[in-house]
Protein backbone atom coordinates (compact mmCIF):
# COMPACT_ATOMS: atom_id res chain seq x y z
CA UNK A 1 0.00 0.00 0.00
CA UNK A 2 1.63 3.53 -1.10
CA UNK A 3 1.64 6.49 1.40
CA UNK A 4 0.73 9.77 0.57
CA UNK A 5 3.47 11.02 0.15
CA UNK A 6 4.53 8.33 -2.47
CA UNK A 7 1.25 8.53 -4.26
CA UNK A 8 1.79 12.32 -4.28
CA UNK A 9 4.94 11.41 -5.99
CA UNK A 10 3.91 10.52 -9.17
CA UNK A 11 2.37 13.76 -9.77
CA UNK A 12 6.52 14.37 -10.95
CA UNK A 13 5.46 11.13 -13.78
CA UNK A 14 4.51 11.45 -16.46
CA UNK A 15 2.62 7.94 -16.55
CA UNK A 16 2.58 7.78 -12.78
CA UNK A 17 -0.49 6.39 -11.41
CA UNK A 18 -2.11 9.08 -8.84
CA UNK A 19 -6.08 9.09 -7.28
CA UNK A 20 -8.85 10.83 -8.81
CA UNK A 21 -8.84 13.49 -5.84
CA UNK A 22 -5.07 14.52 -6.36
CA UNK A 23 -5.20 14.64 -10.40
CA UNK A 24 -8.70 16.71 -10.98
CA UNK A 25 -7.22 19.68 -8.91
CA UNK A 26 -3.65 19.75 -10.73
CA UNK A 27 -5.94 19.01 -14.02
CA UNK A 28 -8.17 22.33 -13.30
CA UNK A 29 -4.96 24.48 -12.67
CA UNK A 30 -4.19 23.70 -16.26
CA UNK A 31 -7.29 24.81 -17.25
CA UNK A 32 -7.27 28.11 -15.53
CA UNK A 33 -3.98 29.05 -16.63
CA UNK A 34 -4.81 28.73 -20.61
CA UNK A 35 -8.76 29.05 -20.22
CA UNK A 36 -9.33 32.67 -21.04
CA UNK A 37 -6.45 32.35 -23.61
CA UNK A 38 -8.34 29.55 -25.47
CA UNK A 39 -11.40 31.65 -26.19
CA UNK A 40 -9.49 35.04 -26.53
CA UNK A 41 -8.34 34.95 -30.21
CA UNK A 42 -12.00 34.03 -30.95
CA UNK A 43 -13.26 37.24 -29.38
CA UNK A 44 -11.04 38.89 -31.47
CA UNK A 45 -11.51 37.45 -34.38
CA UNK A 46 -15.18 37.43 -34.88
CA UNK A 47 -14.96 41.20 -33.73
CA UNK A 48 -13.10 41.85 -36.69
CA UNK A 49 -15.12 40.19 -38.63
CA UNK A 50 -18.30 42.00 -37.84
CA UNK A 51 -19.48 38.76 -36.15
CA UNK A 52 -19.84 39.34 -32.21
CA UNK A 53 -23.59 41.18 -32.53
CA UNK A 54 -27.01 40.73 -32.23
CA UNK A 55 -27.65 38.84 -35.36
CA UNK A 56 -24.10 36.60 -34.66
CA UNK A 57 -25.00 35.92 -30.82
CA UNK A 58 -25.84 32.51 -31.20
CA UNK A 59 -22.73 31.64 -33.82
CA UNK A 60 -20.15 33.20 -31.37
CA UNK A 61 -21.68 31.40 -28.76
CA UNK A 62 -21.32 27.85 -30.81
CA UNK A 63 -17.71 28.99 -31.85
CA UNK A 64 -16.42 28.99 -28.43
CA UNK A 65 -18.44 26.52 -26.99
CA UNK A 66 -16.61 24.05 -30.22
CA UNK A 67 -13.30 25.82 -28.60
CA UNK A 68 -13.50 24.31 -25.43
CA UNK A 69 -14.37 20.46 -27.53
CA UNK A 70 -11.46 21.20 -29.47
CA UNK A 71 -9.34 22.09 -27.51
CA UNK A 72 -10.15 19.28 -24.79
CA UNK A 73 -9.62 16.07 -27.50
CA UNK A 74 -6.63 17.52 -28.85
CA UNK A 75 -4.92 18.00 -25.79
CA UNK A 76 -5.88 14.23 -25.28
CA UNK A 77 -4.62 12.97 -28.31
CA UNK A 78 -1.53 14.98 -27.39
CA UNK A 79 -1.03 13.05 -24.10
CA UNK A 80 -2.15 9.71 -25.73
CA UNK A 81 -0.81 9.63 -29.39
CA UNK A 82 -2.93 7.88 -32.19
CA UNK A 83 0.24 6.31 -33.82
CA UNK A 84 2.59 9.33 -35.35
CA UNK A 85 0.23 12.12 -34.00
CA UNK A 86 0.82 12.97 -30.60
CA UNK A 87 3.95 13.70 -28.97
CA UNK A 88 3.21 11.96 -25.69
CA UNK A 89 4.34 15.44 -23.89
CA UNK A 90 2.66 16.66 -20.97
CA UNK A 91 1.24 19.83 -22.78
CA UNK A 92 -2.22 21.43 -22.84
CA UNK A 93 -3.34 22.47 -26.39
CA UNK A 94 -5.98 25.26 -27.21
CA UNK A 95 -6.53 28.19 -29.87
CA UNK A 96 -3.16 29.79 -30.79
CA UNK A 97 -3.06 33.57 -30.51
CA UNK A 98 -0.28 33.93 -32.70
CA UNK A 99 -2.55 34.15 -35.79
CA UNK A 100 -4.26 36.96 -34.28
CA UNK A 101 -2.31 39.53 -36.38
CA UNK A 102 -2.48 37.30 -39.98
CA UNK A 103 -5.80 37.02 -39.58
CA UNK A 104 -6.81 40.37 -38.91
CA UNK A 105 -5.21 41.25 -41.94
CA UNK A 106 -7.12 38.61 -43.97
CA UNK A 107 -10.70 40.28 -41.99
CA UNK A 108 -9.53 43.63 -43.63
CA UNK A 109 -8.68 42.48 -47.03
CA UNK A 110 -11.64 40.64 -47.04
CA UNK A 111 -14.05 42.88 -46.24
CA UNK A 112 -15.05 40.74 -43.08
CA UNK A 113 -18.48 39.09 -42.57
CA UNK A 114 -19.08 35.25 -42.48
CA UNK A 115 -16.87 35.05 -46.10
CA UNK A 116 -13.67 35.99 -44.71
CA UNK A 117 -14.28 34.03 -41.59
CA UNK A 118 -14.79 31.11 -43.74
CA UNK A 119 -11.60 31.87 -45.87
CA UNK A 120 -9.83 31.31 -42.68
CA UNK A 121 -11.32 28.54 -41.75
CA UNK A 122 -10.32 26.71 -45.21
CA UNK A 123 -6.54 28.47 -44.92
CA UNK A 124 -6.53 26.57 -41.33
CA UNK A 125 -7.60 23.23 -43.04
CA UNK A 126 -5.01 23.23 -45.58
CA UNK A 127 -1.59 24.47 -43.45
CA UNK A 128 -3.12 22.60 -40.73
CA UNK A 129 -2.08 19.43 -43.03
CA UNK A 130 0.91 20.99 -44.25
CA UNK A 131 2.22 21.50 -40.44
CA UNK A 132 1.05 18.05 -40.09
CA UNK A 133 3.61 17.20 -42.86
CA UNK A 134 6.57 19.31 -41.35
CA UNK A 135 6.11 17.40 -38.35
CA UNK A 136 7.26 14.22 -39.95
CA UNK A 137 9.89 15.17 -41.51
CA UNK A 138 11.03 17.90 -38.57
CA UNK A 139 14.09 15.80 -37.54
CA UNK A 140 16.32 17.36 -41.14
CA UNK A 141 14.12 20.97 -40.63
CA UNK A 142 15.49 21.47 -37.62
CA UNK A 143 18.27 23.29 -38.26
CA UNK A 144 17.21 25.86 -39.57
CA UNK A 145 15.45 26.99 -36.26
CA UNK A 146 17.50 28.37 -33.81
CA UNK A 147 16.89 30.22 -31.00
CA UNK A 148 17.78 33.60 -32.94
CA UNK A 149 15.09 32.47 -35.17
CA UNK A 150 12.13 31.43 -32.96
CA UNK A 151 12.81 34.31 -31.05
CA UNK A 152 12.68 36.65 -33.77
CA UNK A 153 9.19 35.48 -34.22
CA UNK A 154 8.12 35.46 -31.07
CA UNK A 155 8.91 38.50 -31.15
CA UNK A 156 7.07 39.96 -34.33
CA UNK A 157 3.73 38.04 -32.85
CA UNK A 158 3.92 39.75 -29.51
CA UNK A 159 4.47 43.35 -31.54
CA UNK A 160 1.91 42.72 -33.91
CA UNK A 161 -1.04 42.04 -31.14
CA UNK A 162 -0.33 44.48 -28.96
CA UNK A 163 -2.27 47.16 -30.80
CA UNK A 164 -4.76 44.92 -31.00
CA UNK A 165 -4.95 44.43 -27.59
CA UNK A 166 -4.60 48.15 -26.66
CA UNK A 167 -8.26 48.52 -28.91
CA UNK A 168 -9.48 46.44 -27.09
CA UNK A 169 -8.39 48.03 -23.90
CA UNK A 170 -10.36 50.83 -25.33
CA UNK A 171 -13.57 49.49 -25.78
CA UNK A 172 -13.38 47.29 -29.08
CA UNK A 173 -12.48 49.14 -32.66
CA UNK A 174 -15.77 50.97 -33.82
CA UNK A 175 -18.11 50.93 -30.65
CA UNK A 176 -19.63 54.20 -30.10
CA UNK A 177 -17.83 54.73 -26.94
CA UNK A 178 -14.19 53.92 -27.94
CA UNK A 179 -11.95 55.33 -25.56
CA UNK A 180 -14.67 56.30 -22.65
CA UNK A 181 -13.41 56.80 -19.31
CA UNK A 182 -15.31 54.07 -18.23
CA UNK A 183 -13.74 51.77 -20.76
CA UNK A 184 -10.34 52.94 -19.81
CA UNK A 185 -11.16 52.64 -15.99
CA UNK A 186 -12.11 49.27 -16.47
CA UNK A 187 -9.21 47.97 -18.52
CA UNK A 188 -7.34 49.98 -16.05
CA UNK A 189 -8.89 48.08 -12.81
CA UNK A 190 -8.03 44.35 -14.98
CA UNK A 191 -5.01 44.94 -15.27
CA UNK A 192 -4.26 46.23 -12.38
CA UNK A 193 -5.83 43.25 -10.42
CA UNK A 194 -4.10 41.08 -12.81
CA UNK A 195 -0.47 42.35 -11.51
CA UNK A 196 -1.72 42.48 -8.29
CA UNK A 197 -2.48 38.64 -7.78
CA UNK A 198 0.34 37.32 -9.98
CA UNK A 199 3.01 39.23 -7.75
CA UNK A 200 0.81 38.59 -4.51
CA UNK A 201 -0.16 35.33 -4.67
CA UNK A 202 1.69 31.74 -5.33
CA UNK A 203 0.43 28.62 -6.72
CA UNK A 204 -2.59 27.91 -7.99
CA UNK A 205 -3.72 31.82 -7.62
CA UNK A 206 -0.82 33.34 -8.84
CA UNK A 207 -1.03 31.41 -12.03
CA UNK A 208 -4.37 31.89 -12.25
CA UNK A 209 -4.15 35.79 -12.46
CA UNK A 210 -5.43 36.55 -15.94
CA UNK A 211 -8.59 34.30 -14.62
CA UNK A 212 -9.04 36.83 -11.63
CA UNK A 213 -8.48 39.70 -13.25
CA UNK A 214 -11.10 38.90 -15.50
CA UNK A 215 -13.77 37.67 -12.86
CA UNK A 216 -12.83 40.73 -11.43
CA UNK A 217 -13.55 42.88 -14.20
CA UNK A 218 -17.08 41.16 -14.79
CA UNK A 219 -18.23 42.52 -11.15
CA UNK A 220 -17.08 45.85 -11.72
CA UNK A 221 -19.12 46.00 -15.20
CA UNK A 222 -21.84 44.64 -12.95
CA UNK A 223 -21.44 47.11 -9.82
CA UNK A 224 -20.87 50.29 -13.14
CA UNK A 225 -24.47 48.84 -15.14
CA UNK A 226 -26.04 49.78 -11.27
CA UNK A 227 -24.73 53.37 -10.67
CA UNK A 228 -23.84 54.26 -14.32
CA UNK A 229 -26.42 55.40 -16.84
CA UNK A 230 -25.85 52.06 -19.65
CA UNK A 231 -26.68 54.29 -22.42
CA UNK A 232 -25.19 57.37 -24.88
CA UNK A 233 -26.14 59.60 -27.59
CA UNK A 234 -23.93 59.97 -30.04
CA UNK A 235 -22.57 63.02 -32.48
CA UNK A 236 -25.71 62.69 -34.47
CA UNK A 237 -28.31 62.18 -31.70
CA UNK A 238 -28.41 58.10 -31.87
CA UNK A 239 -28.75 56.54 -28.92
CA UNK A 240 -26.87 53.57 -28.27
CA UNK A 241 -25.57 51.05 -25.23
CA UNK A 242 -22.52 51.27 -24.17
CA UNK A 243 -20.27 48.76 -25.03
CA UNK A 244 -19.15 47.65 -20.89
CA UNK A 245 -22.33 47.09 -20.26
CA UNK A 246 -23.15 43.11 -19.23
CA UNK A 247 -25.69 41.35 -21.66
CA UNK A 248 -27.49 38.82 -19.53
CA UNK A 249 -29.49 38.01 -22.11
CA UNK A 250 -27.34 36.27 -23.93
CA UNK A 251 -26.76 33.80 -20.55
CA UNK A 252 -30.65 33.06 -20.34
CA UNK A 253 -31.39 32.39 -24.03
CA UNK A 254 -28.60 29.71 -24.07
CA UNK A 255 -29.11 26.29 -23.44
CA UNK A 256 -27.84 24.36 -20.65
CA UNK A 257 -26.67 21.29 -23.17
CA UNK A 258 -25.90 20.91 -26.69
CA UNK A 259 -24.11 18.98 -29.79
CA UNK A 260 -21.27 20.96 -30.64
CA UNK A 261 -22.06 21.86 -34.35
CA UNK A 262 -19.92 20.75 -37.44
CA UNK A 263 -19.10 23.45 -39.54
CA UNK A 264 -21.07 26.11 -38.45
CA UNK A 265 -19.77 28.54 -41.06
CA UNK A 266 -19.76 28.05 -44.67
CA UNK A 267 -15.73 27.35 -45.54
CA UNK A 268 -14.16 29.57 -48.24
CA UNK A 269 -11.06 29.01 -50.17
CA UNK A 270 -9.09 31.56 -51.00
CA UNK A 271 -5.88 32.80 -51.77
CA UNK A 272 -5.75 36.29 -50.15
CA UNK A 273 -5.98 33.90 -46.99
CA UNK A 274 -4.04 30.76 -48.17
CA UNK A 275 -0.95 32.17 -48.57
CA UNK A 276 -0.10 33.95 -45.64
CA UNK A 277 -1.62 31.59 -42.91
CA UNK A 278 -0.15 28.93 -44.87
CA UNK A 279 3.33 30.65 -43.93
CA UNK A 280 2.09 31.06 -40.51
CA UNK A 281 1.60 27.47 -39.75
CA UNK A 282 5.63 27.30 -40.23
CA UNK A 283 5.97 29.92 -37.84
CA UNK A 284 3.47 27.99 -35.52
CA UNK A 285 5.35 24.75 -35.83
CA UNK A 286 8.73 26.31 -35.13
CA UNK A 287 6.75 27.41 -31.52
CA UNK A 288 5.88 24.33 -31.12
CA UNK A 289 9.15 22.72 -30.80
CA UNK A 290 10.43 25.35 -28.76
CA UNK A 291 6.95 24.76 -26.35
CA UNK A 292 8.25 21.39 -26.33
CA UNK A 293 11.68 21.31 -25.67
CA UNK A 294 10.63 23.98 -23.18
CA UNK A 295 8.05 21.35 -21.21
CA UNK A 296 10.52 18.26 -21.48
CA UNK A 297 13.73 20.22 -20.16
CA UNK A 298 12.07 22.27 -17.35
CA UNK A 299 9.49 19.38 -16.38
CA UNK A 300 11.31 15.97 -16.99
CA UNK A 301 15.06 17.35 -17.25
CA UNK A 302 15.74 16.05 -19.89
CA UNK A 303 15.72 17.06 -23.93
CA UNK A 304 12.75 15.91 -26.29
CA UNK A 305 13.66 13.32 -28.35
CA UNK A 306 12.83 13.39 -32.43
CA UNK A 307 9.54 11.54 -31.94
CA UNK A 308 8.29 13.23 -29.38
CA UNK A 309 9.18 16.88 -31.41
CA UNK A 310 8.29 15.29 -34.36
CA UNK A 311 4.11 13.80 -32.78
CA UNK A 312 3.93 16.72 -31.15
CA UNK A 313 4.17 19.65 -33.98
CA UNK A 314 2.02 16.49 -36.45
CA UNK A 315 -0.57 17.06 -33.57
CA UNK A 316 -0.33 20.62 -33.93
CA UNK A 317 -1.26 20.26 -37.63
CA UNK A 318 -4.06 17.97 -37.38
CA UNK A 319 -5.27 19.20 -34.35
CA UNK A 320 -6.13 22.59 -36.41
CA UNK A 321 -7.64 21.05 -39.47
CA UNK A 322 -10.00 18.79 -37.11
CA UNK A 323 -10.65 22.86 -35.39
CA UNK A 324 -11.34 24.21 -38.45
CA UNK A 325 -13.99 21.80 -39.35
CA UNK A 326 -16.33 22.98 -36.03
CA UNK A 327 -15.01 26.79 -37.18
CA UNK A 328 -12.52 27.23 -34.23
CA UNK A 329 -9.18 28.92 -34.89
CA UNK A 330 -6.15 26.82 -35.12
CA UNK A 331 -4.73 24.85 -32.62
CA UNK A 332 -1.54 24.80 -30.95
CA UNK A 333 0.30 24.48 -27.58
CA UNK A 334 0.13 26.82 -24.65
CA UNK A 335 3.35 28.68 -23.59
CA UNK A 336 1.33 29.97 -20.51
CA UNK A 337 1.22 25.73 -19.52
CA UNK A 338 5.00 25.25 -20.40
CA UNK A 339 5.67 28.19 -17.42
CA UNK A 340 3.12 26.08 -15.13
CA UNK A 341 5.02 22.83 -15.82
CA UNK A 342 8.63 24.45 -15.05
CA UNK A 343 7.15 26.06 -12.12
CA UNK A 344 5.13 23.36 -10.72
CA UNK A 345 6.85 20.49 -12.24
CA UNK A 346 3.82 18.65 -12.45
CA UNK A 347 3.91 16.30 -15.03
CA UNK A 348 1.52 13.50 -14.62
CA UNK A 349 -0.42 12.70 -17.96
CA UNK A 350 -3.58 11.68 -16.11
CA UNK A 351 -3.64 14.92 -14.30
CA UNK A 352 -3.46 16.92 -17.29
CA UNK A 353 -6.43 14.23 -19.10
CA UNK A 354 -8.66 15.38 -16.36
CA UNK A 355 -8.34 19.08 -17.15
CA UNK A 356 -8.95 17.92 -20.99
CA UNK A 357 -11.64 15.97 -20.06
CA UNK A 358 -13.12 19.16 -18.10
CA UNK A 359 -13.04 21.52 -21.39
CA UNK A 360 -14.76 18.76 -23.51
CA UNK A 361 -17.40 19.20 -21.03
CA UNK A 362 -17.44 22.61 -20.91
CA UNK A 363 -17.55 22.38 -24.87
CA UNK A 364 -21.67 20.25 -24.63
CA UNK A 365 -22.79 23.48 -22.55
CA UNK A 366 -23.63 26.13 -24.04
CA UNK A 367 -24.50 28.49 -21.40
CA UNK A 368 -20.73 28.95 -20.28
CA UNK A 369 -19.94 29.93 -24.15
CA UNK A 370 -22.84 32.36 -23.95
CA UNK A 371 -21.22 34.05 -20.32
CA UNK A 372 -17.72 34.55 -21.84
CA UNK A 373 -19.18 35.94 -24.98
CA UNK A 374 -20.75 39.11 -23.30
CA UNK A 375 -17.41 39.65 -21.71
CA UNK A 376 -16.84 43.50 -22.44
CA UNK A 377 -14.33 44.72 -24.65
CA UNK A 378 -12.53 46.77 -21.88
CA UNK A 379 -12.20 43.58 -19.62
CA UNK A 380 -10.55 41.53 -22.43
CA UNK A 381 -7.99 44.45 -23.35
CA UNK A 382 -7.19 44.53 -20.12
CA UNK A 383 -5.90 40.99 -20.13
CA UNK A 384 -4.61 40.77 -23.58
CA UNK A 385 -2.10 43.98 -23.12
CA UNK A 386 -0.48 41.85 -20.37
CA UNK A 387 -0.76 38.40 -22.31
CA UNK A 388 0.31 39.78 -25.79
CA UNK A 389 3.33 42.18 -23.47
CA UNK A 390 4.09 38.51 -22.37
CA UNK A 391 4.64 37.19 -25.40
CA UNK A 392 7.29 40.28 -26.46
CA UNK A 393 9.12 39.18 -23.32
CA UNK A 394 8.69 35.54 -24.50
CA UNK A 395 10.62 36.36 -27.28
CA UNK A 396 13.06 38.38 -26.17
CA UNK A 397 14.48 35.89 -23.48
CA UNK A 398 14.33 33.29 -27.22
CA UNK A 399 16.60 35.86 -29.01
CA UNK A 400 19.21 36.20 -26.03
CA UNK A 401 19.32 32.42 -25.08
CA UNK A 402 22.14 32.68 -27.44
CA UNK A 403 24.90 34.89 -27.04
CA UNK A 404 24.25 38.01 -29.32
CA UNK A 405 26.84 37.79 -31.65
CA UNK A 406 27.26 40.50 -34.81
CA UNK A 407 25.15 37.92 -36.90
CA UNK A 408 22.68 37.20 -34.52
CA UNK A 409 22.08 40.79 -33.99
CA UNK A 410 21.76 41.62 -37.86
CA UNK A 411 18.86 38.78 -38.21
CA UNK A 412 17.17 40.11 -35.75
CA UNK A 413 17.16 43.94 -36.21
CA UNK A 414 16.43 43.20 -40.21
CA UNK A 415 14.29 40.76 -39.43
CA UNK A 416 12.19 42.93 -37.45
CA UNK A 417 12.65 46.12 -38.97
CA UNK A 418 11.25 44.88 -41.99
CA UNK A 419 8.56 43.00 -40.63
CA UNK A 420 7.49 45.23 -38.39
CA UNK A 421 7.84 48.22 -40.20
CA UNK A 422 5.88 46.95 -43.46
CA UNK A 423 3.27 45.87 -40.82
CA UNK A 424 2.84 48.92 -39.79
CA UNK A 425 3.17 50.45 -43.10
CA UNK A 426 1.12 48.48 -45.36
CA UNK A 427 0.86 50.56 -48.06
CA UNK A 428 4.22 50.37 -49.59
CA UNK A 429 3.21 47.12 -51.00
CA UNK A 430 0.51 48.44 -53.38
CA UNK A 431 2.82 48.89 -56.24
CA UNK A 432 4.00 45.32 -55.81
CA UNK A 433 3.00 42.12 -57.44
CA UNK A 434 -0.67 40.65 -56.25
CA UNK A 435 0.96 37.34 -54.79
CA UNK A 436 3.54 39.80 -52.97
CA UNK A 437 0.73 41.67 -51.15
CA UNK A 438 -1.18 38.47 -50.31
CA UNK A 439 2.29 36.96 -48.57
CA UNK A 440 3.26 39.57 -47.33
CA UNK A 441 0.20 42.72 -46.91
CA UNK A 442 -1.60 43.50 -43.47
CA UNK A 443 1.02 41.71 -40.84
CA UNK A 444 4.84 42.10 -40.10
CA UNK A 445 4.49 38.18 -38.97
CA UNK A 446 5.00 36.45 -42.43
CA UNK A 447 7.80 38.85 -43.14
CA UNK A 448 9.85 39.12 -40.35
CA UNK A 449 9.40 34.94 -40.02
CA UNK A 450 10.32 34.82 -43.99
CA UNK A 451 13.34 37.28 -43.61
CA UNK A 452 14.65 35.59 -40.24
CA UNK A 453 14.98 32.03 -41.97
CA UNK A 454 16.32 33.58 -44.91
CA UNK A 455 19.00 35.38 -43.20
CA UNK A 456 19.46 31.97 -41.11
CA UNK A 457 20.46 30.13 -44.03
CA UNK A 458 22.58 32.76 -46.17
CA UNK A 459 25.08 34.49 -43.13
CA UNK A 460 28.11 32.98 -42.63
CA UNK A 461 28.39 30.94 -39.12
CA UNK A 462 30.65 32.41 -36.50
CA UNK A 463 33.63 30.78 -35.45
CA UNK A 464 34.05 29.42 -32.04
CA UNK A 465 36.37 32.13 -30.97
CA UNK A 466 33.90 35.04 -32.61
CA UNK A 467 31.17 33.43 -30.42
CA UNK A 468 33.26 33.68 -27.44
CA UNK A 469 34.22 37.08 -27.54
CA UNK A 470 30.21 37.85 -28.27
Amino acid sequence: MKSKNQLSQEAFRFEGKMPLSQAIPLGLQHVLAMFVGNLTPLLIITGACGLAGNEFADLQITLLQNAMLVAGLVTLVQLFPLGPIGGGVPIIMGTSSGFIGVFNSVATSMGGGLTAYGAMMGASILGGLFETVLGFFLKPLRRFFPSVVTGTVVLSIGLSLISVGVASFGGGSGVADFGSVENLLLAVFVLVVILAVKHTCKGFLGSSAILVGIIAGYIAAGIMGLVLPTTGVTADGVEFTKSWVLNWDKVAEAQWFAIPDLVPVDIVFDLRAILPVMIMFIVTAVETVGDISGVMMGGLDREATDKELSGGVACDGMGSTFAAFFGVLPNTSFSQNVGLVSMTKVVNRFALATGAIFLVLCGLVPKLGALVSMMPQAVLGGAAVMMFSSIVMSGIQLVTHDPLTPRNLSIVSVALGLGYGIGANTGILAQAPQAIQLIFGGSGIVPAALVAILLNIVLPKETQEEKTAA
